[in-house]
């Protein structure tokens, strides 16, 4: 079996996301497999290098994971022409530099969400992209999800009837750091300076989750909050979040389905999962996970009695079918990564490129606007 190398520039591996979904998850577990399987029977081999600041932690983190290069001169490394992807998952505000030095390099760019913090700079690393001819994409993630793969399939076999509503909860509770549990998430997340806020970096998602799954996005109404007005940081000082932490978010999409999802760094989960959709349709419904999804069809609606004067008797949850597994889903990091490198190495069809990435923030900053005037933006379509 014939193989190939594919070099790969991975810039930001050391933060929770890059090493464990991207780096260990995806890449690693792509070359333990053997690499990526392409349609003419060669098989693609991912060869690495660690790109950081910090030398020493990046040359320790590829140590560790069997990797044999490593550097903190990110210059150096684009300027090696067997190296011809490069990939960022270091912080929003770095990231639309980055890519556009990348792109100079005439390296083919995949990056994390968002790819900027405004539109006009995630148009401008589009737009460069087009101009120099490379390959490049955005992640996309939640769409490889088992569950939500689980709802297309409902949808694509007429499951739902016409859709017109969907119900998204996403989150959980961010410790604060000032009481003995240490906080998940890094403190720039809640700072304004740093590219922080719960609106940029998830309304990034929902763009693609609803355009994808639902319908395109006609129109916004968001309402955004700080709920949590101090945090401690990494370092135990005291530090004020000037970015929202939670956000209200209301969507038109083309079709006439209404989508409303709440996004929240400071709610107790009392659901299926940290992020559950539920879609609603003429002939059924379905509520989804991460990974499992449950339906009920119109024939098997129960009839529910409102009667305030006595408990309720009905387990609604025992009413709804789960969708069984009837495929074996793999890390949705991993197949995207897949995809991405079949569309640089056989020009594979290929859909989640620095395009889509901008309408993602398009949403996310007019989803601001929204909260800002207080009233519906209406969301343009979207091209260079």
């Amino acid at each position: 079996m014939a193989t190939r190398r594919l070099g790969i520039i991975m810039h930001g591996v050391t933060g929770r996301m890059g090493l464990n979904q991207h780096l260990i998850r995806s890449i690693l577990a792509i070359r333990k497999e053997g690499g990526v399987a392409l349609a003419n029977g060669e098989r693609v081999i991912p060869d690495p290098i660690l790109v950081g600041r910090n030398a020493e932690k990046v040359k320790a983190l590829a140590r560790e994971h069997g990797i044999e290069r490593a550097t903190s001169d990110l210059d150096t490394a684009l300027k090696n022409p067997e190296d011809s992807v490069f990939f960022d998952a270091a912080t929003t505000l770095m990231r639309a530099d980055l890519l556009k030095r990348a792109i100079d390099a005439g390296k083919h760019v995949y990056a994390e969400k968002p790819i900027a913090n405004t539109l006009d700079k995630a148009l401008e690393v589009a737009k460069l992209a087009r101009k120099r001819g490379v390959k490049n994409g955005v992640v996309q993630d939640k769409l490889f999800l088992p569950g939500l793969r689980k709802i297309r399939m409902l949808r694509d076999a007429g499951f739902f009837g016409r859709m017109f509503a969907v119900r998204g909860e996403f989150g959980y509770w961010v410790f604060e750091g000032d009481w003995g549990q240490p906080a998940q998430r890094p403190s720039w997340n809640y700072k304004k300076a740093e590219g922080g806020g719960i609106i940029l970096d998830m309304l990034c998602h929902w763009r693609y989750v609803l355009d994808n799954l639902f319908g395109k996005v006609k129109a916004v109404s968001c309402l955004g909050a700080t709920h949590i007005p101090s945090r401690v940081d990494e370092n135990g000082k005291s530090y004020i979040a000037d970015v929202d932490d939670a956000a209200y978010a209301s969507f038109q999409l083309e079709g006439g389905v209404i989508a409303h999802i709440n996004s929240s760094w400071c709610v107790r989960v009392r659901r299926d999962d940290l992020v559950t959709f539920q879609v609603d349709g003429t002939h059924g419904s379905a509520v989804a996970g991460l990974t499992r999804c449950f339906t009920q069809a119109r024939e098997k609606m129960p009839r529910p009695i409102w009667n305030p004067d006595e408990p309720q008797t009905m387990n609604f949850f025992s009413q709804w079918d789960e969708v069984p597994d009837d495929t074996v889903y793999d890390n949705g990091f991993k197949i995207q990564w897949e995809g991405f490198i079949r569309h640089v190495c056989e020009d594979a069809p290929w859909s989640h490129d620095l395009v889509e990435a901008a309408k993602g923030v398009q949403l996310a900053q007019l989803g601001m606007k929204s909260w800002a005037e207080r009233r519906w933006i209406d969301v343009p379509d979207l091209t260079l």
